[in-house]
């Protein structure tokens, strides 16, 4: 596997008190072992306060998308949500991730503050392992936006108003009409997220697939509904007077105007995530959903 020479390290956003005992040690770990470390731009402020009074070499790139292209690893220190956000900007020559779960419930961080350098032993003596986790795209081509997500995309109401009402089809067939509060698209890897809360059941990563959760649907009838992520799935709104929201991996959001349509599929790019050797899936599931525990 290609020699790590640059680490990107991916803050959970506005906390600064739980790294000041975590990065200093962890920055003296890795330019011990000649490693250039970088962190975004925007966190230039924090990382310089947490790291204030020490001699070390901080380089900042101006954003996610050159995090991507200019580091061999990035270490995401947070939760599934930190996770989240530096995976959607994966493009096929993205460098592995090594996600560090900070807090309390993390399913898609594969490792947990304790095994932080158990990982890093694992990369540094080149014996990790590396699973690749699909990314699905939104497309709006109304306004030619496209975006990615990981775990799910969620169309919603964008302000308090009736219910709504929505349309679902392939390219080719009318899947059904929707009323209700909105509607979650999720991937497997997602479905153990919003998709879960909402009613919708746990896939296996490998199933390849998305996951349709309706929100609060009228119909009694509407119930989740797991399709081929070869398919392409419109989704638009059945009437002109609609506000809707469409929000990616509950992190970025956009509003539909009318009835504007939304394409939804598998994207060609995944993220790179580095195995943790001691856990599988359904051990995750055990241990953090207490899932068929006796």
């Amino acid at each position: 596997m290609k020699s790590i020479k640059t680490i990107s390290i991916i803050l959970k956003p506005k906390s600064v008190t739980e790294f000041v005992s975590i990065l200093p040690n962890l920055v003296t770990y890795l330019e011990k072992r000649k490693v250039r470390v970088c962190y975004r731009l925007a966190d230039k402020e924090r990382i310089e306060n947490i790291l204030k009074n020490r001699n070390y070499t901080s380089i900042f790139l101006k954003d996610d998308v050159e995090i991507h292209k200019k580091s061999d690893l990035i270490i995401s220190l947070g939760g599934d949500g930190t996770l989240l956000g530096i995976s959607r900007n994966s493009k096929t020559s993205s460098p592995p991730i090594l996600g560090v779960n900070m807090g309390n419930l993390g399913f898609i961080t594969e490792f947990s503050k304790s095994e932080l350098y158990d990982g890093l032993d694992l990369i540094f003596s080149n014996k990790y392992e590396v699973s690749k986790i699909p990314l699905y795209e939104v497309s709006i081509p109304n306004r030619k936006l496209k975006y990615q997500f990981m775990n799910d995309v969620v169309i919603s109401k964008s302000e308090i108003s009736r219910m709504i009402t929505l349309t679902a089809s392939t390219s080719s067939e009318h899947i059904f009409n929707l009323s209700g509060d909105g509607l979650i698209v999720s991937s497997p890897i997602g479905s153990t997220a919003y998709s879960l809360a909402a009613g919708g059941p746990i896939l296996h990563p490998s199933v390849k697939s998305m996951l349709l959760t309706p929100i609060c649907p009228h119909s009694l009838t509407n119930r989740p509904l797991v399709i081929s992520d070869t398919t392409e799935l419109e989704v638009a709104a059945a009437q002109n007077s609609e506000s809707l929201l469409i929000t990616m991996d509950g992190q970025e959001a956009i509003k539909l105007l009318g009835k504007e349509k939304v394409y939804i599929k598998r994207s060609k790019f995944s993220a790179k995530m580095v195995l943790n050797p001691n856990r599988t899936y359904y051990h995750t599931l055990k241990i953090k959903f207490t899932h068929g525990r006796r």
